[in-house]
């Protein structure tokens, strides 16, 4: 069995960061690191699923990576919050950015920074296990709805 490692611990190591309390981040802080993060976990699974054109690879990761798809997991996914996640989630959602999303409402827009900065949030925190939970149940419930 392969051994897990926190990749947030190992990239604080290698670059020499140092280590500050993720309770102190701004949430679009959190939310700039989980879209990433999001960002890069979609990714991995669409080009996982296949070898195939970059056009192809786009549109597949395009159906999870909007702000109205993520504001859709949000919704169906507070029920699986605990209350730590749903404070970090309120906290992310009611953050006010300077900025909008070009395809997307006010309201799906505030609740996809809420649910990147729970993302950034379990990721900082080395929680990737739930991270990974979240973001797969996600994922099932946006092709749940296409498929349906």
């Amino acid at each position: 069995m392969a051994q897990s490692i926190d990749f947030f611990d190992e990239l604080q190591k290698e670059f020499e960061l140092s280590k500050v309390d993720i309770r102190t981040y701004s949430p679009l802080t959190l939310a700039y690191i989980g879209d990433s993060i999001y960002d890069l976990i979609v990714k991995s699974v669409v080009v996982g699923s296949g070898n195939t054109s970059n056009n192809s690879l786009h549109k597949k990761t395009t159906k999870y990576v909007s702000a109205p798809a993520q504001s859709e997991m949000a919704k169906v996914l507070e029920e699986l919050f605990s209350e730590e996640e749903m404070t970090i989630y309120k906290r992310g959602k009611n953050a006010k950015p300077a900025s909008g999303a070009k395809n997307a409402s006010r309201s799906d827009y505030l609740k996809a920074t809420g649910f990147e900065a729970l993302l950034g949030y379990l990721y900082l925190s080395g929680k990737t296990e739930r991270l990974f939970e979240l973001v797969k149940r996600g994922m099932e419930l946006i092709d749940e709805r296409i498929d349906s």
